[in-house]
């Protein structure tokens, strides 16, 4: 795709979804400050990613939503919570709906950013001065805003627990508005989306080991944005695998890339990125609505025409293919034989990469062939 920067002058008079960005580089010292379209109005859907893929909003879309939010910066310590413009980022983040904002830059934003890990957005400078107009926060982001003894990772939950968006809450952490009072930071969007989505699968994994296993295996399929993903649930303990294949994006490569824990968890940072917590959550989060223990194994292919939307675009299609009616089967190996049929890389590419995928089917062969054998 051709991306076409927004052409914008050195003022900015236009509406905040509302949306903030932090930036990580040469952290503590971060580059913050909203996004803004430069029209008047409700520009949520423009950062609502929950919205997009229950409404199937085409790429083509998503791209030009994004494109037209223009991204203000100033270098700050993620200290200082307390500046005049941290204060304003606040007012963003915890506003029941779109903020009037004006910029002023230092010089016309130029640019797009595209990341594998957060949403893209379109041209960036240097921001000289910033009003925000007035706004009604909502109401839970209030509460926990004004309650500078509850730590962040309860908040998080807590809102979650309200039925906040989980957009509307990563940005009230990336923003410093959430946690106890002296230890509030600004907090890089990159790491607030993988911090939200770790804490909530934490909390929702602590209620699932609870829960009956299931007795079957089920299968969950969702195509969206050139991209296919087909869930396992296992009739087993919590255990999970996050494999991702990129099949010819830009010529003929074909490159898997794959992650797991076992029902012990799992020790640092997972090397395919921050699209292993958001799947994990979301997983997490359907099997606590269905009151139900179980394993999971993700495949996901992406096809020629994929582009990266960030990790929102794994959370928000694996949430919307669990609510789907999924077919029930009695053995992996028919569960990966329907799979067969869907998916584009042979299965056994896949279980190359795929421990715990190889681990079962091998398990389910090795009892099968003692059940068979001659007395």
């Amino acid at each position: 795709m051709r991306m076409r920067s927004l052409e914008v002058g050195t003022e900015l008079d236009g509406s905040s979804p509302p949306s903030v960005f932090i930036g990580a580089y040469d952290w503590p010292n971060v580059q913050a400050g909203p996004l803004i379209a430069p029209f008047h109005g409700d520009t949520s859907i423009l950062d609502t990613p929950e919205d997009w893929i229950p409404n199937r909003i085409g790429q083509d879309d998503i791209v030009d939503f994004r494109m037209s939010l223009v991204r203000g910066k100033q270098r700050l310590n993620v200290s200082d919570v307390g500046s005049n413009l941290a204060e304003k980022l606040r007012d963003i983040a915890l506003s029941d709906g779109s903020v009037d904002s004006e910029a002023v830059f230092q010089k016309p934003p130029r640019g797009v950013s595209y990341t594998d890990e957060q949403l893209p957005y379109g041209p960036s400078a240097q921001i000289e001065d910033l009003n925000v107009g007035n706004s009604r926060w909502m109401r839970p982001l209030e509460r926990a805003y004004y309650d500078g003894d509850l730590k962040a990772a309860d908040a998080v939950v807590e809102l979650h627990e309200g039925d906040v968006p989980f957009s509307r809450i990563q940005k009230a952490l990336s923003a410093g508005t959430l946690g106890e009072r002296r230890q509030r930071k600004l907090v890089p969007t990159r790491w607030s989306i993988t911090a939200c989505d770790s804490i909530l699968a934490n909390e929702l994994l602590d209620i699932v080991r609870h829960y009956e296993i299931l007795d079957s295996y089920r299968v969950y399929e969702h195509t969206s944005l050139n991209n296919y993903y087909a869930i396992i649930l296992l009739p087993t303990a919590w255990q999970y695998e996050w494999t991702e294949a990129f099949l010819h994006i830009i010529g003929s490569e074909e490159m898997v890339f794959s992650d797991h824990e076992t029902n012990l968890g799992k020790r640092g940072y997972s090397q395919v990125g921050g699209c292993y917590y958001s799947c994990k959550f979301a997983v997490l989060e359907a099997l606590e609505r269905m009151q139900k223990q179980s394993g999971a194994i993700i495949l996901r292919e992406a096809y020629r025409g994929y582009i990266p939307l960030g990790v929102y675009n794994v959370r928000e299609n694996v949430r919307c293919a669990l609510k789907q009616t999924p077919t029930e089967f009695e053995t992996i190996q028919d569960s990966l034989n329907h799979l067969s049929r869907r998916l584009h890389l042979p299965v056994s590419r896949f279980m190359r990469e795929s421990p715990l995928l190889a681990e079962q089917v091998k398990g389910t062969q090795s009892t099968l062939s003692r059940y068979m054998s001659p007395n």
